[in-house]
C-alpha cells in the first residue's frame, strides 16, 4: 500500500468475532470445569439443580447447566470470592427489564466482568457478543466472556477498543 493511500471502508462496523472460516486466528479460552458435584432431583417431571450461592432449586436447562458449571469454575478453579459473583439479576436496558448471567464484582465492589452463558448448541457469534455488550452500556465492565461450555471468548476493554484475551483474569483481592 503506497504511503498516502487511504484504507478502503463501506462504512460498516468491524466483527468483533474473528473470521469463522479461520477459528485458529481467534484465540479460545481453555476453561477446564472441576468435577460436578450438583444436587439434581426430578420434581414434577422436571429435571432441577441446586443453586448454592442462590440457595435455590432451578428448572435444569441446557444453559443453566453451562452458568453452574461456569460459577463452579469461577469458585473453585479461578478461586473467585462467591460473594463477589452475582446470578441473573434484573438491569434495565432501554427501558426494557433483562437479565444478565453472571457478574463478577471488584475487590472494591465494582462491577468488573460480565459473561453471558448460552447452552451449548448455541453457537458464539455476533449477536451473542453483541448482547453482552448492550449489558454493557447499562453495566460498564472492564471484561467480557461469552461461553456455551464448550467454547469460551473473552475481551478485554482497552482504550475504548475490545481485544481478545487468551485466559480469564486473576481475580485480586
Amino acid at each position: 500500500m503506497a504511503k498516502n493511500q487511504k484504507l478502503k471502508t463501506d462504512n460498516k462496523p468491524a466483527p468483533l468475532l474473528s473470521n469463522p472460516k479461520f477459528p485458529h486466528l481467534c484465540p479460545m479460552i481453555a476453561v477446564a470445569f472441576p468435577e460436578p458435584q450438583f444436587r439434581i432431583r426430578k420434581e414434577q417431571g422436571q429435571q432441577q439443580i441446586f443453586d448454592a450461592l442462590r440457595k435455590q432449586w432451578l428448572r435444569l436447562s441446557p444453559e443453566e447447566w453451562v452458568r453452574q458449571n461456569f460459577v463452579q469454575y469461577l469458585l473453585q478453579v479461578l478461586q473467585y470470592p462467591a460473594a463477589m459473583v452475582a446470578i441473573e439479576k434484573e438491569l434495565l436496558l432501554n427501558g426494557m427489564k433483562r437479565r444478565f448471567d453472571l457478574l463478577v464484582f471488584d475487590a472494591n465492589h465494582q462491577p468488573w466482568m460480565l459473561i453471558e452463558c448460552k447452552a451449548t448448541t448455541i453457537n458464539l457469534n455476533q449477536p451473542v457478543l453483541e448482547q453482552v455488550l448492550r449489558y454493557n452500556i447499562t453495566i460498564p465492565v472492564p471484561y467480557l466472556v461469552i461461553t456455551n461450555g464448550t467454547e469460551t471468548r473473552g475481551w478485554q476493554k482497552v482504550e475504548g477498543r475490545l481485544v481478545e484475551i487468551a485466559e480469564l483474569p486473576v481475580w485480586k483481592p
